[in-house]
């Protein structure tokens, strides 16, 4: 879809020929703006883990996935969000689910954010942005396109759960673990 319309845009003014263009070589910019809803199938996805291993989302079939998106490994709230993670990381398993992060930083980034920090949970490197966008978890900072701090748990057949935006990082890895504990019990 996205080429046929960069192909449509490539035709006429200028300005649609820029626009065809800009989307023929950056596809992250027709990302969904809204994110999926709980009750859908969640999007697919493949991405390189700080280790430089690919991730897809259909090889945790079978368990709950706690799909995280943050700004910027390092920074203050982000690494706050991972540390708490982190320290319920087996509560979470005890409920047969993973923890999975994403953010626009690359693989080496992240490979140096999880050793300081001690992470043992997969964070994956969205540099193309496509993941984010179709999960509605892109925003502008001073122009510069990050994830947004967005949270999807995914059911064991691959459907979101539960949805939330914005979260606040400090109470958020409780609230992820009470809602997961009372969808697991269903």
């Amino acid at each position: 879809m996205s080429c046929n319309l960069a192909v449509v845009c490539l035709i006429g003014n200028p300005m649609n020929r820029f626009l065809g263009l800009a989307l023929l070589l950056c596809p992250a910019l027709l990302a969904a703006e809204n994110p999926p809803e709980a009750g859908t199938l969640a999007p697919a996805f493949r991405l390189p883990a700080q280790d430089g291993s690919p991730v897809t989302l259909e090889e945790f079939r079978g368990k709950w996935v706690v799909l995280y998106f943050y700004p910027r490994d390092g920074t203050r709230s982000c690494t706050i969000q991972a540390r708490n993670f982190q320290r319920d990381l087996a509560r979470y398993e005890s409920l047969n689910a993973v923890i999975i992060g994403i953010s626009v930083d690359p693989v080496d980034r992240h490979e140096e954010f999880c050793a300081q920090e001690g992470l043992t949970f997969k964070l994956l490197s969205d540099t193309d942005k496509e993941v984010s966008g179709r999960y509605g978890s892109l925003r502008n900072l001073l122009g510069i396109r990050i994830s947004a701090r967005n949270t999807f748990l995914i059911d064991p057949d691959g459907k979101i759960a539960k949805v939330w935006m914005g979260v606040n990082v400090r109470p958020h890895s409780e609230e992820v673990l009470a809602a997961l504990r009372e969808l697991a019990a269903r």
